[in-house]
């Protein structure tokens, strides 16, 4: 399954929970209305039928009641990826940490997101849970969280740790975060009528109305209600793990896959699932309870067995990656025999090389990694990720300094930015633009390859920053690059990458998508960016025609009649406008304009680093993770 077809997926899963969910409702709001009825026929008079205002009334409250409680879930999620992991009692990795075994998760987070082409989620891990598992929240990938257990932590090799981050980077690329985001506030809203009852029912225990003689009757009735309420929640429960076991299991096989794709071993994943079922804490959960967020889980959070239980059993998932696995070979893990594992002993600064000139790179290879990132792009985020200069590490994870780093990375496409410089010192003052001078100097001895994946690195930083100092940045970058009274095409990519993943941030919940944009709309948004990628990627007239045309085809007599000369003359602002249109677009037709794209800037057969980091910013702008391009990739010729 590519990336398109996955994307595809999670959103007919979120309109089948959308059915399933009404359904749901409705049953239960008939269900209150006759526990409402039965307490009446308990406490009024026999044979007295309870007034339809009365059912009407109670059908109304049970319906707001279930609605508002989904609203009101909903919006607290709507902080985003964090908000999960610190209700579970997640504690953020900071920046500055010192701990071998959190350094380690850093950097295996880290590179698996250069690797991917997608901001550094937040990262956290829950102390007081001793079991191995982990999970990743959030509603886009600007405002993610990945969060692991102590014992992952603890007990888990490198390769094992890089196996279950990879496993949760799936569930982030294939759209599964945001379906596990809703389906929680979903399911709240299902559940909450069960929660009451219970109260109900805990409240009347250690009460003294089924002794009071002038309460009894009552009473009566308020343990018939709470009694009522109890199963239907129980009903609600069933329905939310049914519903959660038939969007969860799949995907978890496929999570599994991927991570064998991304690290190119079974080892890693593999070993982390026996480590768990041979471990006297397995996966579960102590401290918190898990049953809101076990279809996020990588392994289950609860001991309870059932038939619909949201992951598939261990033993299976480990044959789907090592056939000949027997029960047997689990491995035995007792909480006291617990040591801990070595943190990374190999982070030293390391050789790298990117390729300088240009590669040949099939056009339908390219395509097809988009969020599928492979064990090369691993490797290759490894070694970039070690080759940072140890000045540029710290301020990329450094909330105070992590955007004067962004503002250096802007920079570094501008050619001559002594102007922007004069306009820094007088916004930033001279010692941070000293400062902020010295990281563009190093930046732009790194090279083009390091200005995404740096800024990547950066997010969980920026983010720190207060929400009017974010306004201050994203106002000054647009100045400085407004400088020049024409705004560069890469400098527009870089700074619309930088503003999105932070307007994802800023408010998680809420998506650009709006409606399809209709036909028309989207021919001519289509057409302005395959012109714009022929203009910018490559010179001369006869070749930017030839690239323009090469786009062009691979949408056929839909867009057979346009010509360069229609979109030549568009500006920054019209080419936003366009993004603003095709990021609204269907998996399917995305996927179409993709291929278009890579042909357009592909069309010689070969990419170099410009063209490689300008295909990448626009596939980030239409929120389609590209990974790096790299000199040798599954496809090329």
């Amino acid at each position: 399954m590519n990336f398109f077809d996955a994307q595809d997926k999670a959103r007919r899963a979120t309109r089948w929970l959308v059915v399933v969910y009404l359904a749901a409702t409705v049953l239960i709001v008939a269900g209150v209305t006759l526990v409402v009825a039965g307490a009446f026929y308990t406490v009024g008079e026999v044979g007295t039928p309870p007034h339809p205002a009365l059912l009407l009334w109670t059908a109304a409250a049970a319906t707001l009641l279930i609605v508002g409680s989904t609203l009101f879930k909903t919006a607290r999620l709507s902080a985003g990826g964090s908000r999960v992991a610190t209700d579970l009692g997640g504690t953020l990795v900071s920046a500055d940490v010192q701990d071998p075994l959190r350094q380690r998760l850093r950097n295996v987070v880290e590179e698996m997101a250069i690797a991917s082409g997608v901001p550094v989620p937040d990262i956290f891990v829950l102390e007081q849970e001793p079991g191995i598992n982990a999970f990743a929240a959030g509603y886009a990938p600007g405002d993610a969280a990945v969060a692991v257990t102590r014992g992952t932590l603890e007990l888990l090799d490198r390769d094992e740790l890089q196996g279950v981050i990879a496993h949760e980077f799936s569930h982030i690329l294939n759209g599964d975060m945001r379906l596990n985001i809703r389906m929680m506030g979903v399911l709240f809203g299902i559940m909450v009528i069960g929660m009451i009852g219970r109260t109900i029912l805990r409240n009347t225990r250690t009460s003294n109305l089924v002794s009071s003689r002038r309460g009894g009757k009552n009473a009566g009735g308020i343990i018939l209600i709470g009694l009522g309420f109890a199963i239907l929640g129980w009903i609600g429960v069933f329905v939310a793990r049914v519903v959660k076991a038939a969007v969860s299991r799949q995907r978890e096989y496929l999570a599994d896959a991927s991570a064998v794709q991304f690290t190119r071993q079974t080892d890693g994943i593999a070993g982390a699932l026996k480590k768990i079922g041979g471990y006297e804490a397995g996966s579960y959960f102590r401290a918190a309870d898990p049953e809101e967020v076990s279809h996020m889980l990588i392994a289950r959070g609860a001991r309870f067995a059932s038939l619909f239980a949201t992951h598939p059993p261990l033993t299976d998932r480990i044959r789907k990656l090592e056939p000949g696995f027997d029960d047997s070979q689990y491995p035995v893990i007792h909480l006291r025999d617990r040591e801990p594992a070595a943190g990374d002993d190999a982070d030293a600064a390391a050789p790298f090389s990117a390729f300088a000139g240009s590669v040949a790179v099939a056009p339908a290879a390219l395509a097809a990694s988009v969020g599928r990132p492979g064990a090369a792009h691993v490797d290759f985020a490894t070694r970039l990720r070690r080759a940072v200069p140890m000045t540029i590490s710290d301020a990329a994870h450094s909330p105070s300094q992590a955007y004067l780093l962004a503002l250096a990375l802007l920079l570094a496409g501008i050619t001559e930015p002594a102007r922007q410089f004069e306009l820094l010192r007088q916004q930033l003052g001279p010692e941070r633009t000293a400062m902020l001078q010295r990281y563009h100097a190093q930046v732009a001895k790194l090279g083009a390859h390091f200005r995404l994946p740096l800024l990547e690195i950066s997010f969980p930083a920026l983010k720190r920053m207060p929400a009017q100092h974010l306004e201050f940045l994203l106002d000054l970058a647009q100045r400085l690059i407004d400088m020049d009274g024409e705004v560069d095409f890469e400098e527009y990519c870089f700074f619309r990458i930088l503003s999105t993943s932070l307007g994802q941030s800023a408010a998680p919940g809420h998506r650009t998508r709006r409606g399809r944009p209709g036909r028309d709309e989207l021919r001519r948004a289509a057409v302005t960016l395959l012109g714009q990628l022929a203009l910018r990627g490559h010179g001369g007239e006869a070749s930017r025609r030839e690239a323009f045309r090469a786009g062009i085809d691979r949408f056929g007599q839909w867009a057979e009649s346009e010509t360069l000369n229609a979109v030549a003359h568009a500006s920054v602002a019209d080419f936003d406008r366009c993004l603003d249109v095709l990021v609204r677009m269907s998996p399917a037709a995305m996927k179409t304009l993709l291929e278009a794209a890579t042909a357009t800037v592909l069309h010689d057969g070969e990419v170099n680093a410009r063209e490689a980091e300008m295909l990448r910013t626009v596939c980030v702008s239409l929120e389609c993770p590209l990974p790096p391009i790299l000199e040798a990739m599954p496809g090329s010729a």
